[in-house]
């Protein structure tokens, strides 16, 4: 895929981070399912989160293509509102893993 395809495929990801950063703005939106997240507060959305990736690794293994394409995005999803609660942004996520680029583990890791 070349570049300009790739750019124009994660344009997505920026329009679904700025909804979600739209709900948590307006969280007394009551018909909102990410506002509920918010207002529900972070024990809520690592439950989520853990759910969503119980059901990714569960697509996973049965190997349904379409079927790990819908969980993943609902786990890449959950985990965007987690990133969200704690102000960080896609970039931050980029930038993290571009430093991270043609480096072994033990030269980038924050474990000790």
């Amino acid at each position: 895929m070349d570049d300009n395809k790739i750019s124009n495929k994660l344009i997505i990801l920026h329009k679904v981070f700025s909804a979600i950063e739209e709900r948590k703005k307006n969280k007394d939106n009551q018909s909102s399912y990410v506002s509920s997240l918010f207002n529900d507060g972070l024990k809520k959305i690592h439950a989520k989160i853990a759910e969503e990736s119980a059901e990714s690794i569960e697509a996973s293994e049965n190997g349904e293509r379409d079927k790990i394409i819908y969980e993943y995005s609902d786990l890449l999803f959950h985990m965007m509102v987690g990133l969200s609660y704690h102000n960080i942004s896609i970039e931050d996520i980029c930038s993290e893993l571009e430093r991270r680029i043609g480096k072994k583990k033990q030269d980038y890791t924050l474990d000790e």
